[in-house]
């Protein structure tokens, strides 16, 4: 066999192979736990509250299919994956929190001041803030760590500093730094919802409900709270309870579509249906609703039920299109 046809049979293979990993694992295409992207899709807000990382661009997807196999290639033979920063390490993470002065550039405004070179806790922790909203983790590291030595008790400088660290994947730096905000501060209602859920992400459910019970009982009325608090209670198994939470966070309608979505995840699909129906009873014009009732009942046997439902539904995505056509009048 020819060497250009080994290699075109090389290509092939690594073709199917990525091909097949696309299919399995991208899903979505969303990063972070299953359930809160469940919720996310009816607008639930959870996670953590500090600022959120900018949102990286996909690109296109069959670019990306093709390009997969060449970038494993230059992976097995020592490539540098494009230029990408590798993901931090615990030896990198010293490094950044021992690290003297760095510059700090900002193409809108010019040049900062050196990265932890001047300036006073409260200062350094703007700085880190500032970085951190920009996605320039290494820095915003550096910034915040200082600021947090500075001022111990700066408890924010240790939650942001956390949420930098689980950016670069240091999930255990993160947990500490989360801790240590709590520590500094335990009435802080954002410091106990940032520990909670990163406890919550690392398996920790029990742990997490505490911790997301004191910062609802600290701040009631903060919805990502109360859905926090409401994904830590599915996991545990205490449905009844975060349904309440999911309610007090987005009204009845919502808390019943979000429990039933979970539920229907882990295959309680007679319990899923009864909330699906009760949100039904909310809003009985919603389609959502209809739609998932439709394939429920049709898989519980229930054919006329199902039937029923598609029926509704038809006549509802029609009253849709016909406001539409209206101009929504």
């Amino acid at each position: 066999m020819n060497k250009s046809r080994i290699i075109a049979i090389f290509i092939a293979f690594m073709l199917v192979i990525s091909a097949t990993a696309l299919w399995s694992a991208e899903g979505d295409e969303r990063d972070g736990d299953t359930a809160t992207n469940i919720v996310a899709e009816s607008g639930t807000e959870a996670g953590t509250n500090e600022t959120e990382a900018p949102s990286k661009k996909k690109g296109n997807r069959l670019f990306r299919i093709f390009k997969a196999p060449f970038k494993a290639v230059g992976k097995l033979f020592g490539g540098n994956d494009g230029g990408k920063v590798a993901r931090m390490t615990e030896k990198d993470a010293e490094k950044f929190e021992s690290i003297g002065v760095m510059r700090v550039e900002d193409a809108g405004h010019g040049k900062l001041r050196a990265a932890g070179a001047e300036g006073t806790a409260r200062e350094r922790l703007e700085r880190g803030r500032a970085l951190l909203e920009q996605g320039r983790l290494n820095e915003a590291i550096a910034e915040l760590s200082s600021a947090a030595s500075l001022d111990p008790r700066l408890s924010q400088a240790h939650s942001l500093l956390a949420v930098a660290y689980e950016r670069k994947g240091l999930r255990e730096r993160a947990k500490d730094s989360y801790e240590r905000a709590v520590d500094v501060n335990e009435s802080d209602p954002q410091a106990l919802n940032n520990l909670g859920y990163s406890l919550y992400t690392s398996g920790n459910y029990r742990a997490a409900v505490e911790r997301l019970k004191r910062a609802a009982r600290l701040a009631p009325a903060d919805s990502r709270i109360l859905n926090n608090l409401a994904l830590a209670q599915c996991r545990v198994g205490k449905y009844d309870d975060a349904y309440k939470n999911f309610a007090r966070a987005g009204g009845e309608y919502q808390g019943r579509m979000n429990v039933a979505a979970l539920l229907e995840r882990v295959g309680r699909e007679d319990k899923a249906v009864e909330h699906y129906e009760a949100a039904r009873r909310v809003q009985p014009g919603s389609t959502a609703a209809l739609r998932r009732l439709a394939e429920l009942y049709e898989r519980g046997g229930r054919k006329d039920k199902a039937e029923e439902a598609r029926q509704t539904l038809q006549a509802e995505d029609a009253k849709h299109q016909t406001l539409a056509a209206a101009g929504g009048k």
